[in-house]
């Protein structure tokens, strides 16, 4: 975009000049990597106030009656935090740990996700603080219904739509279609994505994530020359990310030689029989136990000799204390900021290519928003063309982010960051400011 103001403003703030204890702090990093874009860019400051402040967060008490009989209350959120190119979109998580910055960091991400694949949306996030694992099937259903009613107010097919995200799935969605639709009086799908197909969902939506993370993995081989067949893969996660990750690059004759979920993770350097373990976990609801390949602990697990590895789990895994320790060549992130600053930082010192999340996992709010578009014409696709539109948009935003690197020789993180901030600015400029 271009600009007539340089960066004097008192608003950008340079990286090294922040504390580094605040590294797991995901807002924080998220400004961190807005920051050095900005700089980078000459950013407008005009624009670069509009993207350090969230639009709007909503904070719900979540009533719940518990299956014991007592009532015990819940804290939620939902966080717009851009709709300059358009309605919000971003999914929920049901977590412990959820507070309130992480929600505005990934609410941040998906607005930056959904401008460098050029998607007509804005960023949101929800979520509310629970531990899912601990709550009858009831008591979640509950929760979530009472939930969707605290939001009902922003959300919207026209306004915000939620999706799934950590610890929610397509029953969750359904609960909350159905909610929203008691509350306006009429069947309304287009409300969020990531339902069941019988509600209005769409083919290829639980896949396309993952398979969304196989694509640019494939263009990352084509232009760095090396075959992917022969580079092995490790994935950390093996939720619907990293299951369907594993699966896919399995499926294409890709050796994966290490998978992991929360209690610990797998590792064969000959290659994992993916199709195996899902039998395995389909029976035991976790890979732990799984007898055919060698247990590594957690912590280890990502610092596993690989070519690609795949953090596809939760954000903050890659920090300054484990990057030096990493042997990856290719760092692909499926999970939503699971990189540190610092950890970028070390990574490009030691020539470590990281492929962002905001370009790496975009394949499923693509998908969601061929769902929606979908939902709103009352007018579905086959799978094989659902796929054929994933793949030529997410090829597309990684070859402009991959060329925008080599171009002005940047690394893609920052790279992603100035193709969807260019498209942001340019919403921004041409809408104006009212009043």
């Amino acid at each position: 975009m271009e600009t007539k103001t340089t960066v004097k403003s008192a608003s950008v703030v340079k990286p090294l000049e922040r504390a580094e204890s605040h590294e797991d702090n995901a807002w924080h990093q998220a400004m961190l990597q807005l920051d050095r874009a900005a700089l980078k860019m000459k950013l407008e400051p005009f624009v670069l106030e509009r993207l350090r402040h969230c639009k709007r967060i909503l904070t719900v008490s979540v009533p719940v009656k518990m299956d014991d009989g007592q009532v015990k209350v819940f804290e939620g959120y939902r966080i717009q935090h851009n709709m300059d190119r358009g309605p919000a979109k971003g999914g929920i998580r049901y977590h412990p740990l959820v507070c309130l910055d992480e929600v505005k960091a990934l609410s941040f991400w998906m607005t930056m996700k959904c401008a460098v694949v050029n998607l007509p949306y804005g960023g949101a996030k929800g979520g509310i603080i629970c531990d899912p694992k601990k709550m009858s099937k009831g008591e979640i259903e509950r929760m979530t219904r009472r939930y969707t009613a605290e939001i009902s107010l922003i959300i919207g097919p026209e306004k915000d739509i939620p999706a799934p995200d950590v610890n929610t799935n397509e029953q969750i969605m359904a609960w909350m279609m159905d909610t929203y639709s008691m509350t306006v009086g009429y069947s309304c799908p287009g409300v969020v994505t990531g339902k069941p197909i019988e509600v209005g969902g769409s083919l290829g939506r639980r896949e396309a994530t993952g398979r969304g993370v196989f694509y640019v993995t494939r263009e990352l081989a084509a232009r760095e020359g090396f075959d992917l067949r022969k580079a092995p893969v490790v994935i950390q996660g093996f939720g619907n990310v990293g299951s369907n990750a594993a699966k896919i690059f399995s499926d294409h004759g890709c050796k994966v030689i290490g998978i992991s979920d929360v209690g610990g993770g797998l590792y064969d350097p000959k290659g994992l029989d993916i199709s195996d373990i899902f039998h395995y976990r389909e029976k035991n609801e976790t890979i732990a136990g799984y007898a055919k390949a060698e247990h590594v602990d957690v912590d280890a697990f990502l610092e596993l000799p690989c070519d690609i590895l795949i953090p596809a789990a939760m954000e903050n895994q890659l920090t300054k204390a484990n990057a030096p320790k990493i042997k990856a060549k290719y760092v692909i992130e499926g999970a939503n900021g699971p990189t540190s600053g610092e950890a970028d930082r070390i990574f490009n010192e030691r020539g470590i290519i990281v492929v962002p999340d905001i370009l790496a996992n975009a394949g499923g709010v693509t998908v969601s928003y061929f769902e929606w578009v979908q939902d709103m014409q009352s007018y579905f696709w086959s799978e094989k063309e659902i796929n054929a539109r994933l793949q030529e948009i997410i090829i597309g935003a990684f070859t402009e982010v991959f060329d925008l690197a080599k171009k002005e020789k940047v690394d893609m993180r920052l790279a992603a960051f100035m193709v969807g901030i260019r498209r942001l600015g340019k919403a921004a400029s041409i809408r104006g400011m009212y009043p």
